[in-house]
């Protein structure tokens, strides 16, 4: 079968079409390459374009034939989105409306949504279950939260059927190292981390060490990125046998502070790290953990790489590969 992955060449995206060639399906990519990398992309499967163009949309499924859509392409540094949050709510929001458009115009109606735990601001409670209050506290995850409103109105409208995946911090890289997180510039919390440990970097900045946490800083769920993957593909396989629309949140529901994951990476890479302590960063939970208890018992999803460490050693596999 043949699947359109919106964001195929960015980190997670990568992944997820490495797994699907390997699960049997037929994927093909559409990404701008603004953050993405044309050598995460496997030859022959770049269809390069940007969702601002309804145009270009339009042809590329005018051309081809999928079955369903994953989508990947957001903007998502929660910081950066109090800051800009037009740019997310034009990326995050009005580019995939552009994507919703071309798919119901061609008839495709199964999509995998990648959504994030950020729809949930502050939880009451830890872990979190999908069925918990909907409060997001950043325009990041009021863009996300809008269009998992707009994909139930348009299951009602024209029959369009969703996997909304809320997941929480993805981390590590491919096994085979070909593959692995290459922002730039780098926001993501291990691989700062690591790149401390590579001497790219004289020091981790801890944003904030005041949060109602045991040690003050803040605490997060991490999920291998192939771990991810595989929770996409269960999803799309449900959707194309005729399961109806599904809301997961994907995590190891399991909590580690900042300095905790700093701690882990001093034990793996060997290196000090040494920490700085900075401000709180705008729009922060202070705990966020993750219940998969629900993919798990409906979908049979089963982390592989359930413990930080292991998550944390994939990272930097590929981070020593890089140099």
């Amino acid at each position: 079968m043949k699947i359109l992955v919106v964001g195929g060449a960015g980190y997670i995206g990568s992944h997820m079409v490495r797994e699907l060639i390997a699960e049997g399906f037929d994927p093909l990519v559409f990404d701008n390459l603004s953050t993405g990398h044309e050598w995460a992309v496997p030859d022959g499967r770049l269809l390069q374009g940007d969702l601002a163009d309804r145009k270009r949309l339009h042809e590329i499924f005018a051309a081809h034939s999928f079955d369903a859509v994953m989508h990947f392409a957001s903007f998502i540094q929660v910081g950066e989105s109090v800051q800009e949050p037009l740019k997310y709510y034009r990326n995050n929001v009005a580019n995939t409306l552009n994507l919703l458009e071309a798919m119901r115009d061609a008839g495709v109606t199964r999509f995998v949504f990648s959504s994030t735990a950020a729809v949930y601001g502050t939880p009451d409670t830890v872990p979190i279950c999908e069925d918990a209050p909907l409060h997001p506290e950043n325009p990041y995850g009021h863009s996300k939260l809008m269009i998992e409103q707009v994909l139930a109105d348009c299951e009602r409208a024209w029959s369009l059927r969703s996997a909304r995946l809320r997941y929480f911090n993805a981390a590590g890289a491919h096994p085979d190292r070909r593959i692995g997180e290459a922002h730039d510039p780098e926001s993501h919390l291990i691989p700062i981390i690591l790149q401390v440990a590579l001497g790219k970097r004289e020091v981790i900045t801890i944003n904030g060490e005041d949060y109602p946490t045991p040690d003050g800083t803040c605490t997060r769920d991490y999920i291998h990125v192939c771990d991810l993957a595989s929770a996409h593909t269960l999803a799309l396989r449900a959707l194309l046998d005729g399961r109806e629309s599904m809301v997961y949140n994907l995590g190891n529901g399991t909590g580690y502070s900042i300095r905790q994951v700093i701690d882990v990476c001093r034990e793996v890479t060997g290196h000090p790290i040494p920490i700085a302590v900075g401000p709180r960063r705008a729009g922060d939970p202070a705990a966020l953990v993750a219940s998969s208890e629900k993919i798990t018992r409906e979908l049979g999803w089963k982390p592989r790489y359930a413990e930080l460490r292991m998550i944390v050693e994939t990272a930097w596999e590929w981070h020593k590969k890089q140099g």
